[in-house]
């Protein structure tokens, strides 16, 4: 545990006190995010603060002498996804380029050995993916980059949803054995809760692609980890629940975007938490409102983890279902005046 504890602090304390020097810094970069018509700040905002985060939860996991195969793996990924999220945010790369970057730290990711290799039959015993493992975990880790992109909307949203869902994902790494996976949860945890000091409304510094996309490469990637891939794994409704507001709110994304017509990569202000906006709720409430979804989806995860796998997902499919079924009465799904006057804008 003393590791588990010196790990979080180093990544918080880091991340603490270098966010107001990265933040200076983007000013003199051009790192900045401008108002724009599917922008909710209203004066320019420095971003690319995942950077810090990024920054910190290496520093972390360097400093505690973690050894593990799978680490090399872990870094080449975030070195891409750096990369593209840096571009991106100081530049905006053109949708199919930043998916092929994305695409290629997933990449990396599984071939340094993150690679789902068991999920459970609901009806008894372990279904063994072999080479279907590999296409099938870089769909995973791809889409949970996504996710995090995708609900990246409101100050301190994306980065608090984060630190919830590394609590949950650490209990289980923890209770399986996989300390490794657990220290680097808190690693991240650490990290990403110092640059909440300076996120969360009103926020001084935005996380940017660069975050956001960090940020779903390490959960996505760390959840893999820690409750997919030995024949020690949980039901995949497991993660899947953990990670239930992101998983909810691109689903919703990509079927809204269908039925409009549109691109699923062109942006529009019919999220969740738009619609909370337009209910007359502020940023900090919507997101407060969000953080309390979060934890509900956290705290049902690690209850099903020793459910038998045929109730896990079972339940899974019903809580989802009638989550699915409330986003579509509240107009989740369909247009909103933000959709109707949105521009072409891209996420």
């Amino acid at each position: 545990m003393g590791d588990y504890a010196s790990v979080f602090l180093i990544s918080l304390v880091f991340s603490w006190l270098f966010t107001p020097i990265y933040r200076r810094l983007a000013w003199k970069l051009g790192m900045v995010d401008k108002p724009n018509a599917r922008r909710l700040n209203e004066v320019p905002v420095p971003n690319g603060g995942g950077l810090v985060i990024m920054g910190a939860f290496w520093l972390a996991v360097g400093l505690s002498g973690t050894h593990h195969p799978s680490l090399q793996g872990l870094a080449a990924g975030s070195i891409i996804i750096g990369l593209t999220g840096v571009i991106d945010d100081r530049w905006e790369l053109r949708p199919k380029l930043k998916f092929m970057g994305q695409i290629l730290a997933a990449v990396a990711v599984v071939a340094g050995g993150t690679v789902i290799q068991f999920v459970t039959n609901p009806f008894g015993g372990m279904i063994y993916l072999g080479w279907w493992g590999i296409p099938i975990s870089v769909l995973w880790i791809v889409s949970v980059i996504n996710m995090f992109n995708f609900i990246d909307g409101l100050d301190g949203l994306a980065a608090g949803v984060a630190v919830i869902a590394c609590l949950p994902l650490f209990s289980v790494a923890h209770q399986l054995g996989y300390e490794f996976v657990a220290l680097l949860l808190l690693a991240l945890a650490g990290g990403t809760l110092g640059f909440l000091r300076y996120n969360f409304s009103p926020a001084t510094l935005f996380l940017g692609d660069t975050g956001a996309m960090f940020l779903g490469l390490m959960l996505g990637s760390l959840a893999v980890e820690g409750t997919l891939k030995g024949a020690a794994t949980v039901a995949f409704a497991v993660p899947v629940l953990i990670l239930g507001l992101p998983v909810v709110e691109i689903v919703c994304s990509v079927v809204r975007r269908f039925r409009n017509g549109v691109p699923v990569y062109q942006a529009d202000q019919g999220h969740l938490h738009h619609r909370l906006l337009e209910m007359g709720l502020s940023q900090k409430q919507a997101v407060l409102f969000l953080y309390g979804w979060a934890f509900a989806f956290g705290f049902v995860g690690t209850r099903l983890m020793t459910a038998p796998p045929a109730l896990a997902t079972g339940l899974t499919v019903v809580f989802l279902g009638i989550i699915f079924h409330l986003a579509g009465r509240w107009g989740w799904t369909g247009q909103s005046k933000g959709n109707q006057e949105q521009g072409k804008h891209y996420l």
